[in-house]
This record gives C-alpha cells, structure tokens and sequence, in this order.
C-alpha cells in the first residue's frame, strides 16, 4: 500500500469509437458558442481531417475559423504571434486537430485568449492565472496523449532548449477519439508518436511518483501498444491495431498526469531543442540507455512490465522478467526502425557538454527518475548515442 498522497485530473468529456467524430456537432451545444476556431497544421490539413471537421463544426451551426500553421515543436514566440492574428476573430471555443504541436498550441492559444499577458509568462507550473476558452481536441496520432495532459511544449530557440508549460487550465473540455483519423499515419510517424505513448506509461510507472491511478493507466496502456505497435507500424490499415495504439496513448497520458516523466524525456528536451530531433525519435533513442542506467533500481517494476506486454521471459524470477522486458525494449526500437546515433542529426561528440548541462536543469523531470543523475551520468548516456 502506497503511504504517499495523490492526485488526478484528466480533461472534462472523453467520447470515442469509430466515426464518434460526426458527434461533435451535438456536444458543441453545450458550449453555446456562435464562433469555433480549429487549429492544426499543415501536414494534417492536407489530409483534408480539419476540413471535415470544419463541416461538421458548420453544419450544427457554429461559424468557424480555421488555422493551419502551427509549427512541429512550436517555438514560443508562435503562440504570441498566431494570438495575434486571431484574436479579433471572437471565437468563443477551440478545437485541435492532429498530433501533439497542434493540441498543444490550441491549449495555449485558449489560455492567451483569456490572459493578458506573453505566453512566456506561462513558462513553468501553474502560471496561468486566468481560466482558458473552452477547448475540444481531436488527436489525429497515438502518441503524445496531449489530450488528457495539463502540459504544453514549447521550444525556446535562443536558449536551444523545449520546455513543459503545466496548468490546470490546459484541460480540454472535450476529447474526440476517433480511430479512422488515425488510421493514414505514415510508418515513421506511427513508430515514433506510439513509442512516445509507451515511453509515457514506462517512466510513470517507474517514477517516484507512482500510485495505484498511474499504475494502472501505465501497465494497460503499455499492454495495448507493446502488443499492437507491430501491427499499426507495418500495416497502417488495421483499425484493431489502431484503437488499440489510440486507446493506449490516451491511458499512457493519463498516466504522466498523474505520476511524470523522467529522465528519458528530460534528456530528449535538448536534443529538440538545439538539434530539432523530433519528440518521439528522440525519446526512443534514449530508452534503452537511460533504463540500463535505472535498471538496478527497477528491476520489480520491469518484471511487471514484461507481465504486461506478454513477454516469455523464459523463467519466472523477478530478474529474469526484467532482463526480458529489456531486450524487448532494445527489439522494439530496432524493429520500428527508430535510429540508434545522434550523428545522424549531428550531434558530435562536442556537443556532450551541452547536452549533459541542459538536460541537468530539467530538475521537474529527473527529480522523478528512480535513480539520482550527476551531470557526468548524463553525459555518459548521451555518449552511448554516438
């Protein structure tokens, strides 16, 4: 039994199921709004997703705006920038659509609206002072479970560095989970947004922050990707292996909400932000390196781990379970195709420094990791990239 004190909240209304997107139109209602902007991006505005949307939206009678730009990782100075061009607009509820740059700039935008102030005046945790607009998000991607998260990323370029926003005010109103929105996400991008997911699970559940609710989104979450993550990779058409990737990244950032993340995503932060690897890469890159290093200190919470994913360990001792659940680690992102050097995105070994240093000031992130990091630990799991 935990002795620890915990806490959850997780966005107003989830509805899901195949074509649950043709409901929005009648959950609107409850906003009373006249006026809806939709944000997305380019990539997933060109698969005509938001345009849909956008009927529907029109078709129950709401006026709407549709903005298109939002860039991968945003830098902060977008938000400021896209407010300004839309906040004549008097839109009165936000809706977002696609993968975590798109859901994430729709909670900030929402919160600007209702805040005068810079979006740099939100860094950290529980700046906003002011409620948000209401939000809708439509996640198009199984990976970075924005949709259920009080966090927002946002890069800062002169610092090299992607930070986390968190506020109780980022929580949607609604959430959509509609498995064919998903169901045309390329390869690369399947492999990276659901290992992102999985790796959500997998570092709340080792964190320092565990309780009875994170656990239990993590290992089912981790039990839905660990077994369909395969399948939705090589054949992008399966909507079984789909909802199951969706249903799991939802879970899986549940579970972050709950317990954190640690040192796999507080590592990933500057290799985003100065070297523009994308989120989910970067995370995947670093899983391995990073549980070797915490191994000793989880080896029970492993041993679960491979319970859960349904791994043959070949013996039933904890150590042999954790051993288990490793390899599989190490298999998953060999076979998703995830790449094992940095110097493919052109990290030298002259970067290390930096590297280590940025990382080390992530403190709300590694002071959930199971094991202490020095700077020089750090330095020596980036080395292992090389």
């Amino acid at each position: 039994m935990t002795t620890k004190v915990y806490s959850f909240y997780t966005a107003g209304r989830i509805i899901g199921g195949p074509g649950s997107i043709k409901e929005i139109g009648q959950h609107l209602s409850a906003f009373e709004a006249s006026r809806a902007l939709i944000v997305t991006d380019p990539g997933v505005a060109k698969t005509g997703i938001p345009d849909r949307v956008r009927q529907l939206v029109e078709d129950s009678g709401v006026k709407t705006g549709l903005l298109s730009e939002v860039m991968a990782e945003p830098p902060i100075n977008q938000v400021d920038e896209l407010y300004e061009r839309v906040r004549s607009g008097d839109y009165e509820v936000l809706i977002g659509v696609g993968g975590g740059s798109s859901l994430d700039m729709t909670k900030l935008l929402a919160a600007r609206m209702t805040n005068d102030c810079s979006v740099s005046e939100f860094l950290g945790t529980e700046k906003v002072k002011k409620p948000a607009l209401p939000t809708v998000l439509i996640p198009t991607t199984a990976g970075t479970g924005s949709e259920v998260t009080p966090n927002a990323i946002v890069t800062l370029p002169d610092q090299e560095l992607k930070v986390g926003i968190v506020s109780k005010y980022f929580l949607p109103d609604l959430v959509i989970l509609d498995v064919e929105l998903t169901a045309g996400l390329p390869p690369k991008l399947t492999a990276s947004t659901g290992m992102d997911a999985f790796i959500h699970s997998l570092e709340s559940f080792i964190s320092t922050k565990a309780n009875p609710l994170s656990d239990t989104f993590a290992l089912r979450s981790m039990r839905l990707i660990g077994r369909s993550i395969r399948k939705a990779f090589s054949h992008g058409d399966d909507l079984e292996a789909r909802h199951a990737m969706l249903i799991g990244s939802t879970l899986g950032g549940m579970a972050l909400t709950a317990a954190g993340t640690a040192a796999v995503h507080a590592l990933a932060y500057p290799l985003g932000g100065k070297f523009a690897v994308p989120h989910g890469v970067a995370n995947s890159m670093l899983l391995v390196p990073v549980m070797e290093y915490n191994f000793d200190a989880i080896k029970p919470r492993l041993a679960e781990v491979a319970d859960a994913m349904g791994i043959d360990a070949g013996g039933r001792t904890t150590d042999s379970r954790a051993k288990a659940a490793m390899e599989e680690l190490r298999a998953l992102v060999k076979d998703l195709e995830i790449p094992s050097n940095m110097s493919v995105f052109g990290v030298t070994e002259g970067d290390l420094d930096f590297l280590a240093e940025a990382a080390s000031k992530v403190t709300r992130l590694l002071g959930n990791n199971p094991k202490k990091m020095s700077v020089e630990d750090i330095r020596e799991v980036y080395g292992k990239l090389l």
